[in-house]
């Protein structure tokens, strides 16, 4: 070889790995914008059909990489504009092979021209990408940014797996510390849900609680811990602890706070909370209210109207201050009562005013149970994406044959 043709190759080279460096930096920018499997494969799919090839398809499984052929596949994405998969062989032994062996697997055989790549990461298997081309076979490079773009998808799939083992844990504990003590009396239609927000704390201070009280009536609670994480759910879950033993004592909802606050200040150790409480006598159709520092509850009509309910509001839980009032309502057959926690209908840069205006212009449809009610609320307010936990409560007293005045009034 003579200098010059040296020189050429040498530049070749360079421009060679010059691209090839460019394409690895575009990997890293295009792969793995989200903490999902399924969005991950797609971009994956996306960048090799984009840069490498005529027609990609990903597939991740599901099953322990070691028990062989075949797997379950979990997520599959195609893009082939062209048919090429029509006419490239079906035949999953390079798959196969490649998911084996951990490596490339080239078919030269073309056309049309194919490479199958693993992905894997940190020796955990996930799945196969195959890219397809119609005339030009792969080059070293090429089967080098793939393989590439594979095992950086697969990081990101392995990152998005323990996310949602994560996500599911933390749901099953707040789920445990929601979970009711008892039930309230039969002579109410309840519903609950809790939804965590989408900003990655899985765990909160958002809680609700129901407390059988005599006579057949039921104290409803719900209530907010300033704040976030495990902390702010451990200190939901003693609130909770100590309102269930003052409630029991059966005082007036204003003095269940009042009393309830000195302890939390007693304390000392604990993040302030608001709470809203909720007795219920289905027998007399009303309902006595008193609420620290939280948003009022809704009352929906059988004809699906709503309004806020007027509640003399005292200071957050924890600040010792009392000065709890109380108020009362009659809740007519038909008629849901819904509380709720402010993740449900706060928006960024919007009045509060505005936000509760939209709740009680839900209208939802009449004749629904409490469990549809509760649902068609969180649908038709998007709760599912809310920037702040939910949690809310819907009931609606039921008549029962020879239900009668009992006890002491409200």
């Amino acid at each position: 070889m003579s200098r010059s043709d040296g020189g050429r190759h040498d530049r070749s080279t360079g421009e060679s790995a010059a691209a090839r460096w460019v394409l690895l930096e575009r990997a890293v920018e295009a792969i793995g914008t989200a903490l999902d499997e399924h969005v991950t494969c797609e971009e994956l799919a996306d960048f090799l059909r984009r840069y490498l090839c005529d027609a990609a398809t990903v597939e991740l499984m599901v099953g322990p990489a070691d028990a062989g052929p075949p797997r379950v596949v979990a997520v599959r994405v195609v893009l082939d504009p062209g048919g090429l998969l029509e006419r490239h062989d079906r035949d999953t032994q390079p798959s196969v092979e490649a998911m084996d062996e951990g490596q490339p697997i080239v078919l030269s055989g073309g056309p049309p021209y194919a490479v199958t790549v693993p992905l894997i990461h940190q020796g955990r298997l996930y799945g196969t990408a195959l890219a397809l081309r119609a005339r030009l076979p792969f080059t070293h490079d090429d089967v080098a940014v793939v393989h590439f773009a594979a095992r950086l998808a697969a990081v990101h799939v392995g990152h998005a797996r323990t996310y949602a083992e994560v996500r599911d844990t933390a749901m099953n504990l707040q789920r445990a510390l929601l979970a009711e003590p008892g039930r309230p009396h039969p002579n109410l239609d309840l519903a609950t849900r809790y939804l965590p927000s989408g900003g990655g704390v899985l765990v909160g201070g958002d809680w609700y609680e129901t407390v059988r009280l005599h006579y057949g009536r039921t104290l409803l609670v719900i209530g907010d811990v300033m704040g976030h994480g495990l902390d702010a759910a451990v200190d939901m879950n003693a609130y909770r602890s100590m309102l269930r033993y003052i409630a029991s004592t059966d005082l007036p909802p204003h003095r269940v706070l009042r009393q309830l606050d000195t302890a939390v200040a007693d304390d000392g150790g604990r993040r302030p909370a608001t709470c809203l409480l909720a007795r219920i006598d289905p027998a007399r159709g009303a309902v006595a209210l008193a609420s620290a520092g939280h948003l009022p509850p809704a009352v929906f009509a059988a004809d699906g109207t709503g309004e806020l309910v007027s509640v003399p509001v005292g200071p957050p839980l924890g600040t010792g201050l009392g000065g709890y009032e109380m108020s009362t309502r009659r809740l007519a057959p038909g008629e849901t009562l819904l509380m709720f926690t402010d993740g449900l209908v706060e928006r960024r840069g919007e009045d509060i005013d505005d936000s509760l205006a939209r709740l009680t212009g839900l209208h939802p449809a009449p004749g629904g149970t409490v469990q549809e009610l509760l649902g068609d609320v969180l649908e038709r307010l998007d709760a599912w994406h809310a920037e702040d936990d939910v949690a809310a409560l819907a009931v609606r007293t039921r008549h029962r044959p020879g239900l009668h005045l009992a006890g002491p009034p409200l």
